[in-house]
């Protein structure tokens, strides 16, 4: 029977289904071929991540160079910082320093706010140097209250002071361990969450008030944190901007403009000579080193006291004479009372204290109204008499040659400067001495150094009893 199947398939159609991969007899030991369309997707994977990595990496490269780049900026900054602050420092130095040199050329026959420690606008007021500006004030230590000496009634008398904190002062300078009517001793700071001592000794610094109980910040600095002496825009703007203020467009110094611990007067006349003590003096030696009579020198030995003179105003009365009386006979053995005249030339050359040096006089040619309404006591005429004071020097080129001046000055009565006679001076030793340096404005980082000394002109060289810098921006 005849088979219908072609014996032979025609070439073509043979040739397409031996072409095709269902027909494709397999060779033994090959692995089948991967399609083209697969290696083009795996090659495009392969692309992708590379792509990828190339943007971590950039991106990776972009940070280190910000970073880099950032912390080149900040040492560049922090060294010029640095640099400039040095020039501060040395620009600081610089003006401490000249004002020790004028301190030093001052006459110290007496101290007034005209000298040119004073009111010298040329060497003190923004001074170039080394891409630097300094300004210096010089403040008399002199003209202000003593708090190792200033009484009671006396502290009483500043701005703001509380009868408490008053009698802390008090306890925290006296020797005992027994408080005042409201003080404090040891066992209150030494209870304290952050206990201390007290020091039952005199007051080193200033500041160490702020260690007493009672006395703040406020209390201390007022509104004048930088001591500048003027009141600027954020010590006028109430609690806008530190430190707060009334906003009353007055500045409130605070009591650092009042107190010091460091004021004291050397017992010796305008020529640097050591003072005649009046309680121990004889009549001789009184005639010859005052130059007064000796009926005079008698009358001052006679009416001293077992005691002695507790102050030299009591060489003086509502009954002395204003001028000596006429005599006939230099030589008269009848004791003369001491006039007011001959008490005016002679009063810068006595004493009553052998001590060299006197602590916690103030300097009534420097003192201010408050300080001198302190020093006056509570009585109703004190607030007055301060201001006459200050009227009255104001009109003397040169203040006041010595204390005794002070009888020419409207409303002081001898009864009064009786009372603070041994309290007073024209002279002052300690001065502090405040600089501000600030750098160029032009290209800079305005780096600010502020510097105080508390320096003491008495010995040579120039002392430095206290001293402190320190850097703003």
């Amino acid at each position: 029977m005849a088979s219908n199947v072609p014996s032979r398939v025609p070439s073509k159609v043979a040739s397409k289904m031996l072409g095709s991969p269902r027909y494709r007899p397999a060779k033994v030991g090959k692995a089948p071929r991967v399609r083209v369309g697969d290696q083009v997707h795996k090659k495009g994977n392969q692309k992708g991540l590379v792509l990828v990595a190339v943007l971590w990496l950039v991106m990776v490269l972009l940070v280190i160079v910000a970073t880099v780049g950032r912390t080149s900026r900040l040492d560049s900054r922090i060294c010029l910082f640095e640099t400039e602050e040095m020039r501060c420092k040395w620009a600081c130095r610089a003006g401490v320093e000249t004002a020790i040199a004028v301190l030093n050329e001052d006459f110290k026959e007496s101290d007034c706010l005209t000298d040119l420690w004073s009111d010298n606008d040329d060497d003190f007021n923004d001074v170039a140097l080394e891409k630097c500006w300094f300004s210096v004030k010089v403040i008399d230590e002199a003209s202000k209250l003593n708090v190792n000496t200033a009484t009671r009634e006396q502290l009483m008398e500043l701005p703001d002071m509380e009868q408490q904190i008053a009698d802390a002062i008090i306890d925290w300078r006296d020797e005992n361990d027994t408080p005042g009517t409201e003080g404090v001793e040891a066992g209150y700071y030494e209870n304290l969450p952050f206990g201390y001592f007290i020091r039952n000794g005199p007051f080193r610094t200033i500041r160490e008030l702020l260690l007493v109980r009672g006395v703040t910040e406020e209390l201390l600095y007022g509104e004048d944190t930088n001591l500048n002496g003027q009141l600027d825009y954020n010590e006028a703007d109430g609690s806008e901007n530190p430190p707060a203020d009334d906003g009353d467009d007055e500045l409130d110094q605070g009591w650092i403009a009042y107190l010091t611990c460091y004021s004291y007067d050397r017992n010796q006349d305008a020529a640097g000579e050591e003072r005649i003590n009046i309680n121990e003096a004889n009549e001789g030696q009184l005639t010859r080193s005052l130059g007064i009579r000796r009926s005079q020198a008698r009358w001052i030995v006679e009416n001293r006291s077992g005691n002695g003179y507790e102050s030299i105003a009591d060489l003086i009365n509502r009954n002395s004479p204003r001028e000596p009386a006429n005599q006939t006979r230099r030589d008269s053995d009848q004791a003369e009372p001491l006039d007011l005249q001959t008490f005016a030339q002679i009063a810068d050359r006595i004493t009553v204290d052998d001590n060299d040096e006197v602590p916690g006089r103030i300097n009534v040619n420097t003192a201010p109204a408050p300080v001198l309404t302190a020093l006056l006591g509570d009585d109703d005429r004190a607030e007055i008499l301060a201001d006459n004071i200050v009227a009255y020097r104001a009109g003397l080129l040169d203040g006041m040659e010595g204390i005794a001046e002070l009888l020419q000055v409207q409303s002081m009565d001898i009864d009064t400067f009786k009372t603070i006679a041994n309290d007073v001076t024209t002279r002052s030793a300690v001065y502090t001495i405040r600089c501000i340096a600030t750098a160029d404005r032009s290209g800079s980082s305005g780096a600010t150094v502020q510097t105080e000394a508390v320096v003491d002109r008495s010995s040579q060289p120039c002392t430095i009893l206290y001293c402190y810098q320190g850097a703003s921006y």
